[in-house]
């Protein structure tokens, strides 16, 4: 979906001058295609892996001073944007979960495919481990994080199995979470939705990074950050983060004008105009190409006016 991202964000990054903020920025393919799509942007590119902006600076490193790599959290775009000096930028983009080098990288955790030490973290500077959560949380916790992050239906059941075998001796690597995972569950519930293990992952991904309650904050920081004109394109992966960006931009398009006024004050016309319809997915021939694309659902708005003081 990089080209309906490039394609909603170009009428406000084809300004003289325009800036665009990468808050995903990863292994650097998309802030690649900006940059190129773009001659006359200049690029933030914002990620919290270490790792990740290293590989991205090299490849990003034809275009010299047009792009600006930041260690940091997307939710700190703000004190980024103030520390150099840009009031407002013309476009963002997100591009949400975890980035194909993550799950690739076997020493990291995130795939349930291969057998990892239960890391899972985006920045391996900081923070607990997927170990530490599930060898220390108690177990009313841990089935809400199952139940809030994973929408896994069956997570007393996975949690019970869990607190039983931590006792025996505490988790350290994916494999034994996946098959016990795989036992907990019944026949009929390993039949649907791919891998068994794969919510509890999710879940524990989520809760080891933040990243709702990062990305609950960083949506509307982002749509402030935007000027007149600016527009803003987020790629999720799950129902969670999807609603989230949907609340988020249907304020912004919504009045909030008092019911029965016979004219509406500017200060309660609506702030953002929707570029998408609901939610657009992937073509059947970019699931063909990538199946990790899948997922994805892309929202897009744009800024239309000025917050009320």
């Amino acid at each position: 979906m990089l080209q309906r991202c490039l394609d909603l964000l170009a009428p406000a990054l084809e300004r003289p001058g325009a800036v665009v903020v990468d808050c995903t920025l990863g292994l650097g393919g998309h802030s690649e295609a900006l940059l190129t799509r773009f001659p006359e942007a200049r690029l933030i590119g914002l990620d919290r892996d270490k790792e990740a902006l290293r590989l991205s600076g090299e490849r990003l490193a034809p275009f010299g001073e047009r792009a600006t790599l930041v260690h940091a959290v997307y939710d700190e775009l703000p004190d980024v944007l103030r520390r150099l000096r840009i009031a407002r930028v013309q476009g963002v983009l997100f591009d949400l979960g975890v980035s194909s080098m993550q799950l690739d990288e076997a020493d990291r955790g995130f795939a349930y495919a291969q057998d990892a030490p239960l890391d899972m973290r985006m920045d391996q500077t900081t923070g607990v481990s997927a170990a530490e959560v599930l060898n220390t949380y108690p177990a009313g916790e841990l089935v809400r994080i199952l139940r809030a992050y994973g929408e896994e239906k069956q997570a007393k059941r996975i949690v019970a199995a869990i607190v039983r075998e931590r006792e025996k001796e505490p988790f350290t690597n994916s494999a034994r979470l996946v098959e016990l995972i795989r036992d907990a569950l019944p026949q009929a519930a390993k039949r649907t939705g791919g891998n068994p293990a794969k919510r509890t992952f999710q879940a524990l991904r989520i809760e080891v990074n933040g990243e709702l309650a990062v990305l609950e904050r960083a949506i509307p920081a982002a749509v402030k950050s935007l000027g007149v004109g600016g527009r803003i394109a987020v790629l999720s992966y799950h129902s969670l983060e999807d609603r989230l960006v949907k609340q988020v931009f249907a304020a912004g398009a919504a009045s909030t004008a008092p019911p029965g006024l016979p004219v509406v004050p500017e200060r309660y016309q609506p702030r953002l105009k929707l570029l998408t319809r609901g939610a657009e997915l992937p073509t059947e021939e970019e699931v063909a190409e990538n199946r990790r694309a899948a997922p994805a659902r892309l929202r897009g708005a744009e800024r239309i006016r000025e917050d009320a003081e």
